[in-house]
């Protein structure tokens, strides 16, 4: 694999991903498509040696661009992150999930078949990194496995469970060697501050309000992101045609406990002002429509067959993710000045 297109690279996930390649390989040549909509950001890569990288703006969504690309880098693989990925969001403006998730990734697959038909590329790889929440919700002791019937409860969920489909029957009718992995909830540096973690260590840093939906009781599996970069590796070079790789921390914590572990941390790294504890400033809110109670990711596919997992406990994780949200306030800060102030989403009283 030397020549990659990665779809989303400025996002959260798809910059740990280009940064921890090139890390690996330095041989190896990047062209990112980001449509930088409010979740991308060009900073989040702008250390990376242009050398080693291209970064193009645009839409997945556009065939033109996406072809005229293909035709003139002729890449190893592709890697697609782009998507909208906010549930909240979703429950708002449901369209644009549906655009961009199904549209956008149907774009990719047919002008990946129409470049590898045109130049007889005999060794091609499509990985379509999804999410365990195209399952839907666990109420008991179960955990997802790779053949899980999908049940999404959510716009987002239901625009990735179709893209999954989609992918899927590209590889079935046309023949394109596709993969697709469904990871658990991520975490780590560079993750947007709208989603649970992030938002909990930044609010606590201002000493705002720490909102927790319901009574916290739901429960996520969480997966540092630099380990789920490290799977999508092993995927895209040791995986088979045609599977799907579930990929999970074997962190299942509910809400309420996630923020209790941040507030102890901070704590002891950043102590308040007032002499008061972190955790006096959780405050319970109304539900998320349709939110899903728990998902457990069970692993045991990707482990056994290409010896993947994780180095990152939830301990040291969230750890490192809190220290570098310490150090790295200019990156969050211009986020809230330009995009988002931690306003709640997604409640339909609109």
């Amino acid at each position: 694999m030397k020549k990659i297109l990665v779809t989303g690279g400025c996002g959260f996930i798809g910059s740990n991903f280009i940064k921890s390649v090139i890390k690996k390989d330095e041989s190896i040549f990047i062209v990112n498509v980001d449509k930088l909509t409010y979740a991308g950001n060009l900073s989040n890569l702008q250390d990376i040696s242009s050398s080693n990288f291209l970064h193009i703006k645009g839409d997945i969504c556009d065939s033109e661009l996406i072809y005229s690309i293909f035709k003139k880098y002729s890449f190893d693989a592709v890697v697609h992150f782009a998507a909208e990925s906010h549930v909240d969001r979703s429950i708002d403006g449901p369209s644009k999930f549906v655009k961009t998730n199904i549209v956008g990734t149907m774009n990719l697959l047919e002008n990946s078949r129409k470049f590898i038909t045109e130049s007889k590329v005999k060794k091609f790889r499509f990985v379509h990194i999804s999410t365990d929440e195209v399952y839907g919700s666990l109420t008991d002791d179960m955990k997802f496995v790779e053949t899980t019937k999908y049940d999404p409860s959510s716009p987002y969920s239901a625009s990735k469970a179709g893209a999954d489909h989609l992918v899927r029957s590209w590889y079935r009718t046309f023949g394109l060697p596709t993969l697709i992995t469904n990871c658990s909830n991520n975490y780590g540096p560079f993750q947007f501050p709208e989603k649970l973690i992030p938002l909990m260590i930044i609010n606590a840093m201002m000493d705002k309000p720490l909102p927790i939906y319901g009574k916290g009781e739901n429960i996520r599996d969480w997966l540092y992101v630099t380990d789920h970069c490290d799977a999508i590796w092993s995927v895209l070079n040791s995986g088979l045609v045609g599977e799907t790789y579930n990929i999970g921390g074997d962190n299942e914590i509910k809400n309420i406990d996630i923020v209790t572990k941040i507030c102890e941390i901070l704590d002891d790294l950043l102590p308040r002002d007032d002499g008061k504890m972190h955790s006096e400033s959780i405050t319970f809110v109304k539900d998320r429509p349709g939110h899903d109670f728990r998902y457990a990711i069970d692993a045991k596919k990707i482990r056994t067959e290409l010896g993947w997992k994780p180095k990152e406990s939830f301990d040291t994780g969230i750890r490192k993710t809190i220290e570098w949200y310490l150090c790295n306030k200019s990156w969050w800060k211009a986020i809230q000045d330009q995009t988002y102030g931690q306003e709640r989403l997604g409640t339909l009283n609109k």
